[in-house]
């Protein structure tokens, strides 16, 4: 089991995807590995969540995740636990973090568990870096595009004010008014909304 600390920013893309690399290259950004999660969100059947905010909601879920990463397969369970303030940034975050071998079977047993499958989100991945510091474009099926920056320990780029100025430098076309898109709450809420 592996636990991870590190914070992060995400931000929306606010252009098509042939316009967002093109303003990536030209900002002197390379195009590094690839990757793809097929995330299914697991909550107890025994919420009851039309009394429940999506925060709420999310915060229960177990997520079991298919990754592809640079051609290898790895499955796991995912527990996030997020300290969020009222403005809603993200203060703090961790994941929990379980290898499986069989993404079917961990299925089963959260819901032989009382568990159900709320959602899915698939997205593909690509890593743009330039000097270090590495963009995270997130391509969600059907949805968003979203960049995602994480904390890295021991770097210039250590605290979430570190990135938000760095990024606000890059002449990307992202909304720089919000920097902690949710991605799991705002897909929820398309789903809770039909």
């Amino acid at each position: 089991m592996a636990v991870k600390e590190e914070n992060e920013i995400t931000v929306k893309v606010i252009c098509q995807k042939d316009e967002l690399l093109k303003c990536l290259i030209k900002e002197g950004f390379e195009a590094g590995r690839t990757f793809s999660l097929d995330d299914y969100y697991f909550i107890p059947s025994s919420l009851d969540i039309k009394n429940m905010s999506t925060r709420e909601i999310i915060a229960k879920a177990v997520i079991i995740r298919y990754i592809v990463n640079e051609g290898k397969v790895s499955q796991k369970i995912t527990f996030k636990i997020k300290d969020i303030a009222e403005n809603g940034d993200i203060i703090s975050q961790r994941a929990i973090n379980c290898d499986v071998y069989n993404i079917d079977e961990a299925k089963k047993i959260f819901e032989a568990l009382g568990f159900h499958e709320i959602m899915n989100i698939k997205e593909n991945d690509i890593i743009y870096s330039k000097n270090g510091f590495e963009l995270a474009i997130k391509f969600i099926e059907n949805s968003d595009i979203l960049i995602e920056i994480e904390t890295e320990p021991n770097t210039e780029w250590d605290t979430i004010e570190k990135i938000k100025t760095r990024l606000s430098q890059i002449n990307i076309p992202i909304d720089k008014d919000k920097y902690f898109i949710k991605k799991a709450e705002d897909e929820l809420n398309k789903i809770l909304k039909n």
